[in-house]
């Protein structure tokens, strides 16, 4: 398996589910931390030579392009001096570096596509590790309740089953209000909040448009002798 195939079966990873299954809970989340602690050092320094490879691409772009240019500057300069055969030159090796562009710009945005793969992977561990750390003692300690109150179920007389089965149906609904703040918090995450600056932009590049037509208009009434 591929790294980009392995790290992206740990990122889609669902930690209540795996809690869920877990026959011991306190167990598994420290065994859940420590896998991922372990894959977010690998997945970081797959990211840095993925992200190297990307800049790499990137710069090959830009300097063939500023090639290009220059190439093309040079047969201006000649063709300025009246020496076209020189600027024929000049415009032959810009076309052959022209021949190369495609290629470039493919290898730059695979590894454009992977880095940002790799970056979306990272970022998803950073903030599955976080998220865990910060409810390792509030599971641990449930856990531990459910454990004791188990014990003290099995030992209850026949008498007090009733009053046991009662406990047992709060956990239940405990449990389904901890998934469901659960799935809302994962839910709440995912939401991206709008940008108000977009609209504001829009608007304003509007009235910057409709201002230069009114100066332009103006301008022409002016040089027509209309106003």
């Amino acid at each position: 398996m591929g790294i980009l195939d392995r790290f992206t079966s740990i990122v889609k990873a669902n930690i209540n589910e795996l809690l869920d299954k877990a026959e011991d809970p306190q167990k598994m989340v420290d065994q859940y931390l420590r896998e991922m602690t372990e894959s977010l050092a690998e997945v970081r320094e797959a990211t840095a030579g993925v992200m190297a490879e990307e800049r790499r691409c990137k710069k090959l772009v830009d300097e063939n392009n500023a090639e290009m240019e220059k190439y093309e500057e040079l047969a201006r300069k000649a063709l300025a001096a009246g020496n076209e055969a020189d600027a024929r030159v000049f415009l032959a090796k810009k076309q052959e570096l022209a021949g190369r562009t495609e290629g470039l710009v493919v290898a730059y945005e695979g590894a454009k596509a992977n880095a940002d793969k790799m970056r979306q992977m990272h970022d998803k561990l950073v903030s599955d590790i976080e998220e865990l750390n910060a409810r390792k003692a509030t599971i641990k300690a449930k856990a531990a309740v459910a454990k004791t109150q188990s014990k003290v179920n099995e030992m209850t007389s026949a008498g007090d089953r009733a009053e046991g089965a009662r406990s047992a149906f709060d956990r239940m609904e405990a449990k389904a209000d901890e998934m469901l703040d659960r799935a809302n918090a994962v839910a709440e995450l995912a939401e991206k909040p709008a940008d108000p600056t977009e609209d504001l932009a829009k608007k304003y590049a509007e009235a910057g448009a409709t201002a230069a037509v009114d100066d332009d208009l103006a301008r022409l009434k002016k040089e027509m002798g209309l106003e």
